[in-house]
């Protein structure tokens, strides 16, 4: 029964994308293109992995996490002011992340595509956790905050302790955990 405390998760997740789309649409946030692309395929690549490897509600809250940020991909070009304008920095991340899920590709192993999920999804994250610091006022602490607690759910779903069933979920509460301390910091400290 715990189980489908993934779905409040993902309900809670689903609000925290939304306020960031809204912000995005009014130009308040501005997000990094590539992390958000990037966030939604290497959690589609993560899902699609651990079902092939027999994990059911535990994945919801990974896909959740590769849908929503699509969304805010989608938004960021409604708005032309919510761009954040790219580097090289940003670029040659997006390629480090896609060599990675080429990796996954060679190799056809769930675990090993959960882990190249987690490098991809990781690098991608690189441009945003950078720009959050440096740069607080152009992000939404929101998604990431209900992102935790998203993630979080997950565990309640786990009935066999395998890494297709936590790798990814533990990958996201700690990158979540890291963006947002970094968008808040100020605030906080």
């Amino acid at each position: 029964m715990l189980q489908y405390l993934v779905l409040v998760g993902a309900a809670i997740q689903l609000y925290g994308i939304y306020d960031y789309i809204r912000d995005t649409l009014k130009g308040k946030t501005q997000p990094n293109r590539v992390s958000w692309l990037l966030w939604s395929i290497a959690p589609t690549i993560a899902t699609v992995a651990a079902l092939t490897a027999g994990v059911r509600w535990a994945v919801l809250p990974v896909f959740i996490s590769g849908f929503g940020p699509f969304l805010v991909f989608l938004a960021s070009f409604v708005n032309k002011n919510a761009y954040w304008k790219l580097e090289r920095f940003d670029y040659l991340c997006g390629i480090f992340s896609i060599l990675a899920l080429i990796g996954w590709g060679i190799t056809k192993d769930a675990n090993v595509a959960i882990v190249f999920s987690i490098l991809s999804d990781g690098t991608a994250a690189l441009p945003t956790l950078i720009k959050a610091w440096r740069f607080p006022e152009t992000e939404n602490a929101m998604p990431f905050t209900l992102g935790i607690v998203n993630c979080l759910t997950a565990y309640a779903a786990i009935h066999v302790w395998s890494f297709a069933n936590w790798g990814f979920n533990t990958y996201l509460v700690l990158i979540n955990i890291a963006i947002a301390l970094a968008i808040l910091r100020k605030r906080i400290f």
